[in-house]
């Protein structure tokens, strides 16, 4: 059923799509739902917030839709399944979770009370040990766990607290009271797309949001950062967040989540330890790094004394946490109070250790460690669920899904009970619980859903803080029995309605507690390494675009009387055959090499291999890097790839390259005007220039030669975008020598290689330097030694040898960068395919 067409004009009409929306929604048979109350009737806040949807009117819900959709792509939220290397864009329901502040107030008692009690927990797991020692907690249930880091028994942290930042995975049962699914202790992951998807909202909805007097989210991370920052010592502490990298199921969010809370992102070879203090590899050195957010599991943080396997890890890091040389939110071996046999003794523990029953109960779980416990899962079989006790597979079926048994053949019942039996202690028995479903826009209607609410607690001065909002998942199916996000399902934000209007916070210092700094020696060397390819690569694929569209162009206008522009032509297809942008086969039909040039996924060096290179390597910064940025390069990649068009004519391959072109010209223009001028774009920068200036020698090798003709020099000042500067200077037709000159020589020409030069000379002497000594580093012994070279030779003397000397010197260069700026040896995995000489 659709929303009435007639036009959105009165009060009544709305209020007529109002009822006809509230007429299609069928709760599922015996399910609880958001909507629809145990009564019957619609619940006063959702047709508060429907009245007001609906009172916008059908054509403009649509287009407030499609704009979230729209700003989910621009921003590139993503998320990868695990073992799946493509990034999926964020599935965001159009529609939020709506909590009243009153219901949410006892998720937060109950939230807070199960993040001390899991703090308690760790503490004697790690410490005294008196809840093993008392039977109150089976030994078995902690030694059996992968999670449990014996290297770590007997270490407190620094301020004596193992948790910082925990997260509750909660679902509303059939008879409407919040139950715990589950706890996250290790690293819990979905608070960044929390804020995505209030960003996305709240800009389609701006008024809405505001009229529901939603809670915000902003005092939440404002006060764990607060917390993080108050366990250094010093006042103006090294925050990092640790990323297991950019291959992670969940890498944007970290990325998103360094960029709002201003923390360096790192990943374990940006992290080394010395004198038993952990340090950030930077440009200037190494620098302390205080506190670490870890989004890696414990096991994989050092491979010395855990996963020996690990290359994710920071050697020694489990020595520098025995020191107090770090602190690390959350502590290392948190992952032990995630595992489904932990849940059976919540109650008791809770009991025992705060003096008080569970706010939220758990989902009914039984350890099959215990021999009553197992005979009873064995008895009831059929009406349960089966998990792995301790993130371990169930049988065949898949790691971390509990496997309803009732669904099971009798082949795999049988042999599931045999395995209980053998080892019970891998395995939990839990109730099936029926999640409550909440209202998603399917085809112009809503439509119930089954969700689950993962809420979020930070550690803070005053204790613990609750994220009002949190991280809601979605099935896209009516089975009210299980959610994974793998499986497909959608994201919705989650909108805690205050009784008044909410402040605005921000996130920004206050004038009391700002630093002011301006210093660049804090940018990691692989986020440098990154900027400094990303210039690299925006400069490679404009100088093939470049040639592609100069071919083109020249096939519309080849001379057929002279056949000078033949000799050309062959020139420009030499040079994309040696660039790799096309195989040599390809230079037989011009038409096809322009396609395959632009369009090959099969060549490294054509246009698109070259944007996947550059998409690549801002992925890995995006914290670096403006939306704007990020969203032009998406759409550079959008246009000669997924959008791509077929190339059936001179004219397509002309405009397809010259369309590209445009794209890269406002990125150059983005970063000269929008980039903070810190060593990030000195960074940046030097990889544009020094590849500018390498291809500035290879076009003036193969068009300015001895005796060039009046094509190639034309050519040349084409690719180097000068021909509109050069027939302002000179009157006269080209001529070898003011061509060479103005290509190469110039130092007022953006273009040629003096002014790169001179770019380069200045960046160098703006970057930190390791050493007081007053010596120069070889970076800046070479450019000073290149540029004087250049600077001192004319025109006349200009062969192709003593330009192919110039493109070596600038190769060296380029290396002794690399050298200098960059993580070297295994740390160093982004391999470069495209250095050698051309």
């Amino acid at each position: 059923m659709s929303i009435s067409d007639a036009p959105p004009t009165t009060e009544t009409t709305a209020a007529e799509r109002l009822t006809a929306m509230i007429a299609g929604y069928k709760p599922l048979p015996g399910i609880p739902d958001e909507f629809i109350g145990a009564d019957g009737r619609p619940r006063d806040y959702w047709l508060r917030y429907l009245n007001s949807l609906t009172g916008l009117g059908e054509d403009d819900i649509g287009r407030r839709f499609a704009a979230a959709d729209r700003h989910i792509r621009d921003v590139g939220v993503s998320y990868r399944s695990y073992g799946d290397t493509r990034e999926r864009t964020w599935p965001l329901s159009h529609l939020p979770l709506l909590i009243e502040a009153t219901e949410w107030d006892q998720i937060a008692r109950g939230v807070e009370q199960r993040a001390e009690l899991l703090e308690r927990i760790i503490a004697d797991i790690y410490g005294r040990g008196d809840l093993i020692t008392a039977g109150d907690l089976p030994a078995a249930v902690v030694a059996s766990s992968a999670d449990f880091l014996h290297p770590l028994h007997g270490v407190t942290p620094p301020g004596g607290k193992f948790l910082q930042f925990i997260a509750v995975d909660l679902g509303r049962g059939p008879d409407g009271r919040w139950w715990v699914l589950g706890d996250r202790a290790q690293a819990p992951s979905g608070a960044g797309y929390s804020l995505a998807n209030r960003l996305v909202l709240s800009r389609a909805f701006p008024a809405l949001y505001r009229d529901m007097n939603v809670e915000r989210l902003a005092p939440f991370f404002q006060a764990f950062r607060y917390g993080l920052t108050g366990l250094s010592e010093r006042s103006d502490p090294r925050i990092c967040l640790w990323t297991p990298g950019p291959l992670n199921e969940t890498y944007f969010e970290q990325a998103y989540l360094a960029r709002y809370l201003g923390f360096i992102l790192v990943e374990g070879g940006d992290l080394t330890v010395r004198d038993g203090k952990v340090h950030v590899r930077t440009i200037a050195g190494l620098k302390r790094a205080d506190v670490i957010w870890r989004r890696i599991d414990g096991d994989f943080a050092d491979p010395l004394e855990l996963n020996s396997q690990s290359r994710l890890g920071v050697a020694g890091l489990v020595d520098a946490v025995r020191e107090n040389g770090v602190v690390l939110a959350n502590a290392l071996g948190s992952g032990v109070l995630e595992g489904p046999a932990m849940l059976s003794f919540m109650p008791k523990l809770c009991r025992k250790l705060l003096g008080e029953d569970l706010l939220l109960p758990n989902i009914a779980t039984w350890w099959c460690g215990q021999q009553k416990e197992r005979a009873s899962v064995i008895k009831d079989f059929d009406d349960l669920a089966i998990a792995g006790a301790f993130g371990n597979p169930v049988l065949r079926f898949p790691q971390n899904q509990p496997v309803i048994a009732g669904l099971l053949n009798a082949d795999e019942k049988t042999r599931l009970i045999a395995a209980i039996k053998e080892r019970g202690i891998d395995y939990v028995g839990q109730e099936v619980v029926n999640l409550s479903t909440t209202p998603v826009w399917n085809e112009d209607r809503l439509t119930p859903r089954p969700f689950v609410l993962r809420v979020y607690a930070a550690r803070t001065a005053n204790g613990w803080s609750i994220m009002p909002g949190g991280f809601c998942r979605i099935s896209d199916r009516a089975d009210a029995r299980a959610v994974s996000m793998g499986a497909g399902v959608q994201s919705a934000d989650v909108w805690v309605l205050a009784d008044k209007p909410v402040e605005m916070i921000t996130l920004l210092p206050t004038h009391e507690t700002a630093r002011i700094r301006r210093l660049m020696g804090n940018l990691p060397s692989r986020a440098a390494d990154n900027l400094f390819w990303l210039g690299r690569y925006l400069e490679r694929v404009e100088a093939t675009l470049r040639l592609i569209r100069c071919l083109a162009g020249r096939m519309i206008n080849i001379d057929a009387e002279t056949g000078l522009a033949g000799w050309t032509i062959k020139k420009v297809t030499g040079l994309l055959v040696a660039w790799h942008a096309a195989p040599k086969a390809a230079a037989r039909d011009l038409l096809k090499l322009c396609s395959i040039a632009l369009h090959s996924e099969a060549d490294y060096g054509s246009a698109l291999s070259l944007v996947r290179d550059a998409r690549r390597a801002a992925s890995v910064i995006r914290e670096r890097l403006s939306p704007d940025t990020l969203r032009l390069i998406d759409e550079l990649h959008q246009s000669i790839g997924e959008n791509r068009k077929p190339v059936l004519s001179e004219a397509d391959a002309y405009e397809q390259a010259d369309a590209a072109l445009r794209t890269i010209a406002a990125l150059s223009g983005l970063a000269q005007e929008n980039m903070n001028r810190g060593a990030g774009w000195r960074l940046f920068d030097i990889g544009r220039r020094l590849e500018r200036a390498i291809n500035s020698c290879r076009f003036a090798r193969q068009f300015s030669g001895a005796n060039a003709p009046a094509d190639d020099l034309e050519v040349l000042l084409d690719l180097a975008d000068s021909q509109i500067t050069y027939r302002s200077r000179y009157l006269m037709g080209v001529e070898l020598n003011t061509v060479r000159d103005m290509v190469v020589l110039d130092p007022f020409n953006p273009r040629s290689v003096a002014f790169q030069l001179e770019r380069l000379g200045e960046h160098l002497e703006n970057l930190p330097v390791l050493s007081d000594d007053g010596m120069l580093e070889k970076p800046r012994r070479q450019i000073i030694k290149i540029a004087a070279e250049v600077t001192t030779a004319v025109a006349a003397d200009l062969d192709t040898d003593l330009i192919l000397s110039f493109e070596k010197r600038l190769l060296e260069l380029a290396e002794a960068v690399a050298a200098r700026y960059f993580l070297q040896g295994p740390h160093n995995t982004r391999a470069d395919r495209w250095s050698g000489l051309a």
